[in-house]
């Protein structure tokens, strides 16, 4: 099958999408499949055989962070060459409401299209007022997708329709087969995320962290992530500051084993989540996750079975957690099995399987259509048949 997949944000930004539209690529390519990725991208990003550029993004605020997106007449042309030169059996677009490559290739498009909705925001004003100008594009949509429950809300309540509920994946082995490295092991919690991004919720660990050294003194905090190191320990006794380590972008191979090598992976974010893929590759390698008691992330925990929960944006709370976490290693084993075997249900063998039937479903129907017209015509004027 010949398989297009627009991504919306800019491939050399590291983001939850990107990363779940890179490894459906690979899955679906190892699989036997022709894959091509639409995606925004600098000049001088390097970019995987799959991907074609679709020219330099720019930053927009969208869903309470900043995305850098591609939208233009010059982007419009790159959709219409890349969908001619496709010609693909199935078109699939991730946000195909945000402002980016999605919305253009769902206004270019023919043939069936499948669209995922990655997006959680019950309060969205601007989906609501764009909806007129959505419509007509929604409508092309062969089948939708939401990562979660919350992200099939989002879309219901906001234009109508409704989605099959299948979400984000995860090569669950790569994660449980790293190696934990030594210096990163022994009395360490982990963060992974943008620091500089409030909604990810570094400012809330560090808010707690006094309060866990205070129970827990050797305990150290990595962090791996871009933005401003000096600000991000602004807050902290300056005594407090070397408890905390920085380790930049980390490669996904050091990222898997940073989680296999922490006591404890932290997921303090504060909101605008509709999934928490990162949950799920902390569960994968076996990592006990404390995680603010967002929906979609309760959701991916079992409701608190396969990781514990905190009230959001409460650091009292996280360092109540924390603390009685580091001091039991008897609960922690036990987040970590259970969590190693809740994490089997969005291994990519599941989850790609599930995506590949809704593209073979649109396909089939979009063949049937196109029979049944071919039918219809030489009915119509006493063709023969072929």
């Amino acid at each position: 099958m010949r398989i297009g997949i627009v991504c919306p944000y800019s491939w050399d930004v590291p983001g939850g999408v990107q990363f779940h539209i890179r490894d459906l690529a690979e899955h679906l390519i190892r699989q036997g499949h022709e894959v091509s990725v639409l995606a925004p991208a600098d000049d001088e990003t390097p970019l995987p055989p799959f991907v074609v550029s679709a020219g330099r993004a720019v930053p927009v605020p969208y869903n309470g962070s900043v995305a850098r997106l591609n939208f233009g007449f010059l982007s419009a042309a790159r959709v219409r060459r890349w969908l001619h030169e496709g010609d693909f059996d199935v078109i699939h677009i991730h946000e195909p409401t945000s402002p980016s490559l999605g919305l253009l290739t769902c206004w270019a498009a023919q043939g069936p299209i499948v669209a995922t909705f990655h997006t959680s925001n019950p309060r969205s004003r601007a989906m609501i007022a764009a909806y007129p100008i959505l419509q007509p594009a929604l409508e092309k949509i062969s089948a939708r997708i939401a990562v979660s429950e919350y992200a099939r809300r989002t879309l219901v309540e906001h234009l109508g329709g409704d989605a099959v509920v299948i979400p984000n994946g995860v090569d669950v082995d790569f994660f449980a087969r790293a190696e934990p490295r030594p210096e990163w092991q022994g009395g360490t919690i982990g963060f992974i995320g943008r620091i500089d991004e409030p909604r990810k919720g570094l400012p809330v660990v560090m808010r707690a962290l006094p309060g866990i050294l205070a129970e827990r003194p050797g305990t150290r905090l990595l962090v791996a992530g871009l933005g401003d190191e000096r600000e991000a320990v602004a807050a902290l006794p300056p005594e407090m500051r070397s408890h905390v380590e920085f380790l930049g972008m980390v490669s996904d191979e050091d990222k898997a084993r940073l989680l296999r090598s922490v006591d404890v992976y932290l997921a303090p974010n504060t909101g605008g989540e509709s999934f928490g893929i990162i949950l799920v590759e902390a569960m994968s390698a076996g990592a006990p996750v404390l995680a603010s008691d967002l929906d979609a992330f309760a959701q991916v925990l079992d409701q608190g079975a396969a990781g514990e929960l905190f009230a959001n944006e409460d650091a009292d709370d996280l360092a109540a957690a924390a603390v009685r976490l580091l001091g039991d290693a008897g609960r922690r084993a036990e987040l970590s099995e259970r969590g190693s075997r809740h994490v089997r249900r969005f291994d990519w063998g599941t989850v790609g399987a599930d995506i590949l039937a809704v593209y073979e479903t649109v396909a089939a129907g979009a063949a049937s259509v196109a029979t049944d017209e071919r039918t219809g015509f030489r009915a119509r004027f006493g063709l023969a048949r072929d």
